[in-house]
């Protein structure tokens, strides 16, 4: 079965497919959750094979319509939700199979430039994935410099983060700032020319942005919390990252929570008690996609898969990761 082609029909390139497949063994039937069902994709994938059940959920209502197809070919074996990851909970206890992150802004809101998510877009500031409190607009305009400086360094890796906060609150006190090109604008304004670089002047603080306006790393934290609770003893937690806060999280998770944990210190005994370990002893090769899959879906380049086997201890909640990204969550916190 190539599942790679057969996933084309949704018009969009979905991220190590045929990966994915490998990993979750969907032949032997069981209980899927895909946490970002997007163009549907990974679903559909998984559907083909009879004895699978599978639960997509996506914050975005643009893919409610998409969905809703799925839900009609298959009645009795795929269920939508549109909810966010750290509601998880709310939606089954126990018993899941495999579990998919699939991390980042989907290329169906990235196309959409009424979604204000890309730097070649002339419409309004949004950024809004769904589900949200808050839009990039009213960040921008209400954020004091200090935050502004602080989310665009932290959550987007700015080095000109400086520069670019002070600039804003200069431009934003003469006129609102309301459409992404007056943003790109005073972002191309404010960083020094790199001629070298093929990165787009505007991709970190965009990032920065996204994440903030999305509270990206908060659910991100809760939802794969709530992804370990609800797997069965021998499930698999399959995350794909985009860029390296994301990552940097999902590799503290499974390699601290994981039998093989290393030792904190080695005049230290090591932690004979397992009861505290949500995983099996966990791999730490990062897969990505192969030089094909780059060369026909060029975004895929920046991914990196990690998998985790849930083990049969029962859940405890890992305090430490929510402490160790303490200050993301701060940043995240803020109030426009």
């Amino acid at each position: 079965m190539n599942t790679l082609t057969s996933s084309l029909e949704f018009s969009h390139f979905p991220v190590m497919l045929s990966e994915i497949i490998q990993i979750a063994s969907p032949e032997k039937g069981g209980l899927f959750i895909d946490c970002t069902f997007g163009g549907g994709s990974y679903s559909n994938a998984l559907l083909k094979f009879p004895k699978t059940k599978v639960i997509g959920i996506d914050r975005d209502e643009a893919v409610i319509s998409r969905a809703n197809e799925l839900e009609k070919k298959y009645q009795k074996r795929f269920k939508f939700y549109q909810i966010k990851f750290s509601e998880l909970d709310k939606i089954l206890n126990k018993n899941a199979d495999t579990i998919i992150f699939d991390l980042g802004l989907s290329s169906i809101q990235l196309k959409n430039l009424n979604r204000g998510f890309s730097f070649k877009s002339k419409n309004k500031l949004d950024m809004a994935m769904g589900l949200n409190n808050i839009s990039a607009q009213e960040a921008i305009n209400n954020l004091s410099e200090k935050h502004l400086k602080l989310i665009i360094k932290i959550l987007g890796e700015e080095t000109e983060a400086s520069n670019i906060a002070k600039n804003i609150i200069k431009a934003r006190s003469e006129k609102k700032i309301t459409k992404v090109n007056e943003l790109v604008k005073i972002i191309e304004k404010s960083k020094k020319k790199n001629f070298s670089s093929k990165i787009n002047p505007s991709t970190k603080t965009f990032q920065a942005l996204r994440i903030y306006v999305n509270k990206e790393i908060s659910e991100l934290i809760n939802g794969i919390t709530k992804a370990a609770k609800i797997l069965k003893p021998g499930g698999k937690l399959v995350i794909i990252s985009f860029h390296s806060i994301e990552d940097k999280i999902v590799k503290y998770f499974f390699s601290n929570f994981s039998k093989n944990r290393s030792n904190p210190s080695r005049y230290l005994p090591e932690d004979n008690n397992t009861a505290c370990f949500l995983f099996e002893k966990y791999n730490k090769k990062v897969i990505k996609p192969t030089s094909h899959e780059i060369k026909i879906n060029n975004p895929s380049r920046s991914a990196k898969m990690r998998f985790a086997i849930r083990s049969k201890n029962r859940f405890l909640f890992p305090q430490n990761l929510f402490k160790k990204f303490g200050n993301y969550l701060d940043i995240e916190g803020v109030d426009a």
